[in-house]
Order: structure tokens, then sequence, then C-alpha cells
């Protein structure tokens, strides 16, 4: 009989861990690893790849699904980045704010090679503003210091017709031949400024995204695997490899959307709060109807705000790695983590630095390493386990949106430090494999796409429209990787945008559908 080809390896990359499953096409579990994470990162992704290959046949692995910081720690260190020629499209109407306006400046010079606006946009209505003048583009790409890595271009109001910004790009690739471009109507949704700082962003990481695709291929290569590649993006859903290189802003937030996923799988429910405990902080999310709660404001990333979808999250500096000092008689809970390190630095692995773990361990809430190096710092670690938890009821008091104790699902390496109740939490539940919950949700996250745009319905089109818009939903998951045949809309959203003076409704429509197994 021929070998089955059904395993799916699933990875998450933490502040302290990296977490790695397999589970096979009906999934069921079949091996897991926790690693430190590592300063390069993907050090710790290949260490996490080496260790589970010996527990399964690993040549029966068909996918990879990765959920990576790597975006993220891009952003935040200004590192990796590619510089990119901004241009929007909006003069006369956008002079008054320009181009990465209140972006910081480390941040602005890490990545513009230049900025313009010209002439163009497009009215609510589809009308435009004024004509789009591509020489405008010419002069300004003439005119840049040096050639760019990547272009951003944003148009008003693209959301309601691309034109302009199809046009401009273009006009890019004449001028200067293959180039990355990334358009904001494939990106974000209306918002001009935010819209135009993810497009800008996701420009500026598309070396990032390379980086990682060629570094994961060289470690599955090393045990002789070619495994399809997908990576998790912010909703809770994975998109193909290829997709991610053309949208790697689009993995920021993967990992405590993986979490909350993981959460719903590992618990078989459907709507729950979500409390993931890492080494370096605890995301607390709502899982609405298997997906992670969306967020309904913009999201700021690098201290660049942005409006493309996040899960919605209260995130706190309290993990198995948190700090936990003495100042002037009063007891301080972090915000600073030994992170990766917690297996040299904490006092129960032979270290000198009380954390949040020894806290726990002198509680008696986990056995880990040598609760004996505890002694003597019982009363500043019951002080400091005391602040945490109460630190953990306000944050899920925050997530919440009705009144009244609600059950919370606890998962991650960290959650050991969760006590068995908790004020305002009616029940806890702690599944089995809780603490890779982040890779599992990775590795059964389904693909998805979507549609949102803003749409002017006559008498009797709506559905006509629906339809129109379910199909590019649904095209647009099977772009990123899903299966043609099981692909179906999940969900549809439609807001009247009031205040304008003919009919207008902003449309959002989801599709996903599991991954095309070879």
């Amino acid at each position: 009989m021929a070998e089955r080809l059904d395993l799916r390896l699933g990875i998450d990359v933490g502040g302290t861990n990296t977490d790695t499953v397999v589970l096979d096409r009906d999934g069921r579990f079949l091996a897991k690893v926790k690693v430190p994470t590592t300063r390069d990162v993907m050090s710790g992704i290949a260490a996490g790849i080496a260790a589970i290959v010996g527990q399964v046949d690993a040549s029966r692995i068909t996918h990879v699904m990765l959920g990576t910081t790597h975006a993220t720690n891009a952003l935040l260190e200004r590192r990796n980045l590619r510089q990119v020629a901004v241009i929007r499209i909006g003069s006369p109407a956008t002079h008054a704010v320009r181009p990465l306006f209140g972006w910081p400046e480390d941040l602005r010079a890490a990545v513009s090679l230049g900025e313009t606006i010209v002439p163009g946009g497009i009215e609510f209505d589809g009308r435009e503003i004024v004509p789009f003048e591509p020489e405008a583009v010419r002069r300004f790409l003439d005119s840049l210091p040096g050639q760019p890595d990547g272009v951003a271009i944003t148009s008003v109001f693209a959301p309601v017709s691309p034109q302009h910004e199809l046009e401009a790009a273009e006009v890019v690739r004449k001028v200067l031949g293959d180039v990355d471009v990334s358009l904001s109507h494939e990106l974000g949704s209306i918002g001009l400024l935010e819209r135009e700082n993810a497009t800008v962003l996701n420009a500026a990481l598309v070396s990032v995204a390379h980086g990682v695709s060629g570094a994961l291929s060289g470690a599955l290569a090393e045990h002789g695997l070619s495994p399809v590649t997908f990576f998790a993006q912010n909703d809770g859903t994975l998109m193909a490899l290829e997709y991610a290189l053309r949208y790697p802003v689009l993995t920021i937030g993967s990992g405590p959307a993986n979490s909350i996923r993981g959460a719903a799988y590992l618990t078989g429910t459907d709507d729950a709060v979500v409390l993931d405990v890492g080494g370096t902080s605890s995301d607390i999310g709502v899982l609405a109807n298997r997906f992670p709660r969306e967020s309904s404001y913009g999201v700021e990333i690098g201290g660049v705000r942005t409006n493309f979808r996040m899960p919605d999250l209260v995130t706190i500096a309290l993990g198995g790695g948190t700090v936990v000092s003495e100042h002037d008689g009063d007891v301080r809970v972090g915000p600073e983590s030994v992170g990766y390190r917690i297996t040299e630095e904490a006092l129960v692995f032979g270290g000198h630095t009380p954390t949040l773990t020894d806290a726990a361990v002198a509680a008696g809430r986990t056995d880990l390493g040598d609760a004996e190096r505890t002694r003597g710092c019982e009363p500043l670690l019951e002080a400091a386990l005391r602040q945490a938890d109460a630190m953990l009821a306000d944050a899920i008091d925050r997530i919440k949106t009705a009144r009244g104790d609600q059950p919370l699902v606890v998962v991650g390496g960290g959650s050991v430090l969760v006590p068995s109740a908790l004020t305002g939490v009616s029940a806890i539940h702690r599944p089995e494999h809780y603490e890779v919950a982040n890779a599992v949700g990775a590795a059964i996250a389904l693909v998805s796409g979507q549609v949102d745009q803003i749409v002017h319905p006559g008498p009797g089109e709506r559905e006509q429209l629906i339809g129109q818009l379910s199909r590019e939903a649904c095209d647009k998951a099977v772009q990123a990787g899903a299966d043609p045949n099981a692909v179906e809309v999940v969900e549809i959203e439609e807001v009247p945008l009031a205040y304008l003076t003919t009919p207008a409704v902003r449309i959002r429509i989801r599709a996903a559908g599991p991954m095309g197994w070879v």
C-alpha cells in the first residue's frame, strides 16, 4: 500500500518558547515540542523542527504552518527593513497631512526613501476627485536619491475604486522594472492615513518575509522535507507562502490569533474568553463563532497607526519570566522579563532572579525545578503572586462585553501562574496540550480571503452585489491556498454609511476553507 501523506507541522514563535506540534489529516495529536526561542529566532525554529521530526514519520509531512514574530520584531527593532518610495494619490485634497505624519523619526528614516502626493483620488461614490497624472509619478521616481527596494501606493477612497492605484503601479513598473509594489486597496479599508501606514509597513517588510521563508525552507530541507508552507495571519487563518511574501504585514498579531484558535480546537468551544500566558506577556482575547473577535479600532504597530484587521486583545506585561523585585518596601511585578533566559535566570533553575515562575512554584501551583531555592523569598513571591492575580482579573474584566462572571480558557506555557479561581470568572478550563495551543492553532487553521468595499446599491441590487463580493472573497481564499471545493462564506457584515448625498454601504465578507492537500 502506498505511504500516506497526511501530516501537518504547526510552529509558533513566542517571546520565550517556540512551540512545534504534528497533527494528522483528521486533527489527531501526534507529537509536541517546546524549545527556547533564540535571539535570531530561526535557530529556535530549526531546533524545534529537529526535535519533533524524530518523534513521527517525517516523510508523511505535507504541510507546515508558521506563526512568527519576525515582522513585529523587525518593526520594533528597526532592522532588516526595506527602503520604500511612498506615493499618495490625493492632490490637492490631502496636503494638510503629509505621508508618514506622526511616525517615529527613527522608523521613518529606516523605511522612507522619499514621499510625494500626486494629483488624483476617488470620491466615495467612485467619481474622480481630479484626474490622475502619471507624469507626476515619473518625476518623483526620477528625483529619488537611489533605487527603492519597494513602492507603497495609496489613493483616496481606493477601497471604492482601485483605478488610480493600478494606473500608478503600471507607471512604477515601467520606470523601475521588476520592483515590489504594495497597493493600499489590497490591505486596508477606509481611513486614508491608517491604510497608507499599513501599506508602507507592508512594503518595508517584504525582505523580512523572504528571509523567514528561505531560512524555514533550509531548516526543513536538512531533514529531507519540502512541504507546502503556510503563514498564520492576524485573523486566525492561514495564507499560502506566495501570499505571505506579498502581504507580510498581515502576519503581525498571528501569535495571539493562533492561541485563540488553538484554545477553541482543544476545548471544542466556539465562544469563550481566552487567556494566553507566555513567558513575557499575557494576551486576553475573545473567541466568537470559532474565530478571534476583531478589534473595531485601529491598531498601533511600532508607534504607527494602522487599520487592517487584528484580534481584539488586552495585553499585559505578565508572564512566566516576569521579574519580581522590591523597591522601597513596595513589591514590583515586571514589566521586565528574563524571557527565553528563564532556565538560566529563575531561582528554581539555579539562577539569581526572582520571577513569577518562582512564585508559582513556591505557592504549589506548579512543580518545576528546585522549590528549595525559593526559601527565604516567600513573602516577596507571595505578594507578587497576589498582585499578578489582581492584574489578570482586571485584564479579563476589560475584555468582556457583558456583565457577570464568564468561563475562561487558559493556555500557554506560562498558564501555570493562573490560580484555580479568579474574580469575575465562573470556571477556568485548562485543556490537554494547553502549553502548545499556539502551535495547534496554526496547524488546524483554515485559509481565508476577505473583501471590504464601499458600494452604492441601486433598487434591487443588494443580492447581486453580495453574490459578486462573496465570489471575490472565495477567490481570494483560494489564491491564499484554500481548497476550492471546500471554501465557504463565514461572515457578512453590512454597515450603511450616514451623512452621504447618495446611499452607500460598507460590505465586508470573509470566506474560509481547509487547505488544499497534495
